[in-house]
């Protein structure tokens, strides 16, 4: 399965998607404060979004959707 990170963090409420590349389905979807907390541990390098190479792209979906799921375990 291929994904597509689909990354609005220039506007007033910032979002960033993870899609089914080949169904356009929204796997993931981290807004604002969660944005906030990825960059403030230092999860999120918005360098690593810019990025051409397969394996940086796909360790970050890796770890994006590591992050979405341990924040939805969280009470």
């Amino acid at each position: 399965m291929t994904y597509l990170i689909d990354a609005w963090l220039d506007r007033p409420q910032p979002y960033l998607r993870i899609l089914n590349r080949n169904t356009g389905e929204v796997c993931a979807l981290i807004k604002e404060e969660a944005l906030d907390e990825l960059r403030d541990q230092g999860d999120l390098d918005l360098h690593e979004l810019n990025s051409s190479e397969p394996l940086v792209l796909k360790e970050l979906v890796r770890n994006l959707f590591l992050y979405c799921y341990t924040r939805a375990l969280r009470p």
